[in-house]
């Protein structure tokens, strides 16, 4: 029954997708360039579709334009996620193919018949891009097509290499990517909700016992029997807190380490879908080169650095908050802070076999095995990326300790670029004649661990 049912579905979308009426051409854009503001407002209840409603849409706008389905269905999915994720982009995309509005206006088209050429309906989306990829050349030379799509070759690659995927597996390769990426995202947020409860019940717990402390104080300081035995009395009370609050801290305790074991388990189960081409930058899988790891997951379509930092050598590599980091290489942790704590916030110093020292910061969560004297190997899952500490959006601090250059000027670092990361700047300004450094002390429990070392460049006042 359910069977017939899909193929019913199938036949409707077909129908559907085939009644639109006359299409226009791709060898001319459309004749007016306007674009209607309103449709840079998503629509209150953005349209959702399955893979099986979303099939017969690829497979009519490819025929009717001479595109391969499966490369509207790879941009698909990596542009907004089979429309999960539509926008407006942090570069003003928008819809289910992520569209610029001046570009949708040239090109946007009235699939359904509806007398609106709309970016957050599916069909209307589908074809604009196989009648872009159509003008473009996409029915001769469909890769130079893609990339006239997003001007990067790593977006060519990754398209033409999950168009291949939905080639050989279709509906069966399509289902497992989806709900092994769901798993993962699904786990990893269960994770960064415990580790939030835990620490705002820690914080509370804090403050509770410095209350019953001060109390306590008082009360040594009392200057007659009735003052004291008042405090004291409130020092009971307090203490009752103190022992409630510390069995929230327990729960909450034991929530993280639920949500972790879940997570390990999607990991797990992400292993075999995660080995097909094309799907490692959506699973967040580890990319290496020559036993390095960038310590970023998601690729250049997600990640970004700078090829400076503010004053001082360091790397903020840009990514959405709850992205996968991984341990860059082998190498041994030489110290970890898994609470938020002073300018760091989150984060842990590693010493790798390559005989340098690196300092992770800002995560939203470290792993429960980066702990002071674990060994590493490169790729390990080490935490996710957060802004914790003093940053202004999500990102990964990424410093060497001591700062005597950019990470961004090794070389392992750059080979990902264009693969794991994009440049978010195009000037290399990292041979400044006089670099201004300004030597500070570490967060509080940070620094204490740092008593073999000498002073450690952090952070400058303009930021991390």
């Amino acid at each position: 029954m359910r069977a017939f049912l899909a193929v019913l579905v199938v036949a409707l979308c077909c129908a559907a997708a085939a009644s639109a009426g006359p299409l226009p051409g791709a060898d001319q854009p459309n004749l007016t360039s306007a674009f209607a503001p309103q449709l840079l407002v998503p629509p209150a209840a953005p349209q959702q579709l399955s893979y099986d409603e979303l099939l017969p849409i690829w497979q009519a706008a490819g025929q009717a334009y001479g595109i391969p389905w499966s490369v509207l269905a790879a941009i698909d999915k990596i542009e907004s996620n089979f429309g999960r994720n539509m926008g407006p982009s942090s570069a003003g995309a928008i819809g289910w193919m992520q569209f610029m509005p001046d570009t949708w206006a040239r090109w946007g088209t009235d699939a359904n018949g509806d007398g609106i050429a709309d970016p957050w309906n599916a069909q209307d989306a589908i074809y604009s891009a196989a009648r872009y990829l159509a003008a473009t050349g996409g029915q001769t030379d469909i890769r130079a097509a893609v990339f006239a799509y997003n001007h990067a070759q790593w977006y060519v690659d990754e398209v033409m290499q999950l168009a291949q995927q939905y080639d050989a597996g279709g509906v069966e390769f399509s289902t497992s990517l989806d709900n092994t990426q769901q798993q993962l995202e699904t786990a990893k947020q269960a994770v960064l909700d415990a580790q939030a409860k835990l620490d705002a019940a820690k914080q509370q717990l804090a403050e509770l016992q410095q209350k019953e402390s001060d109390i306590l104080a008082a009360a040594g300081a009392a200057a007659t029997l009735t003052d004291r035995l008042d405090r004291q009395k409130a020092a009971t009370l307090t203490d009752a807190e103190v022992q409630t609050q510390q069995a929230a801290v327990d729960k909450a305790q034991v929530e993280l380490q639920n949500a972790q074991s879940s997570l390990s388990s999607a990991r797990d189960s992400a292993t075999a879908t995660s080995f097909a081409t094309g799907a490692g930058s959506i699973l967040q899988t580890a990319s290496y080169d020559d036993g390095y790891v960038f310590p970023v997951a998601g690729g250049a379509g997600v990640v970004s650095v700078g090829h400076t930092h503010h004053d001082y050598p360091a790397a903020d590599i840009a990514a959405p908050a709850g992205t996968q980091e991984y341990a860059l290489h082998d190498g041994t942790v030489d110290r970890a802070w898994a609470s938020p704590s002073g300018n760091c916030g989150i984060g842990f110093t590693i010493s790798t076999t390559d005989g340098l020292t690196w300092t992770y910061c800002h995560m939203s969560y470290l792993e429960p095995t980066v702990v002071a004297g674990a060994a590493l190997r490169a790729g390990d899952p080490v935490g996710l990326v957060g802004q914790t500490g003093h940053a202004t959006g999500p990102h990964l601090h990424l410093q060497l300790q001591p700062a005597t250059g950019y990470p961004q000027d090794e070389a392992w670092f750059q080979s990902f670029a264009g693969t794991a990361f994009s440049w978010s700047d195009s000037v290399q300004a990292n041979a400044a004649p006089s670099p201004t450094f300004r030597v500070v002390s570490g967060p509080a429990d940070v620094s204490r661990s740092l008593e073999s070392a000498s002073p450690v460049v952090f952070f400058t006042t303009t930021g991390a």
